[in-house]
């Protein structure tokens, strides 16, 4: 028996969970290793060792910068690199504060929603807010 090619790859099923509002990440089984981007299998690791888990979407900013943009075009956005207390780093934004207010080290929360800087998008993305104190 051959490998079903109708069944979704990891992309489109980490797209599903994000249109359910569920934000999963893939880990193996047998080394709890977390994983970010969603791949079909890692080097050492059998495609059956990797399961779809809930995440707690908390974490700290790894790293940020600022890009700088006419207000007429848009304004000033932050790209951050989110370390997730489970490990993997994701590129992203952390939102609901000035792009010059995203500090390295600042806890973040996690959440599921449509980007607002793109509106004709298809899917909603994993954005990260300020963790409240």
């Amino acid at each position: 028996m051959g490998t079903s090619f109708n069944q979704p790859g990891p992309i489109d099923q980490y797209l599903k969970y994000l249109a359910a509002g569920q934000f999963k990440l893939q880990r193996s089984r047998s080394s709890g290793k977390y994983y970010y981007y969603p791949r079909a299998f890692t080097l050492g690791m059998s495609s059956r060792d990797v399961e779809w888990v809930d995440v707690s979407g908390l974490g700290r900013v790894y790293s940020s910068t600022i890009v700088r943009r006419s207000a007429k075009h848009g304004g000033d956005f932050n790209i951050a690199l989110v370390e997730l207390d489970e490990g993997p780093r994701m590129l992203t934004r952390v939102l609901g504060i000035s792009p010059d207010e995203v500090e390295i080290g600042m806890r973040v929360r996690a959440r599921i929603e449509p980007p607002s800087w793109e509106p004709a998008a298809s899917h909603p993305l994993v954005v990260f807010y300020p963790e409240a104190s």
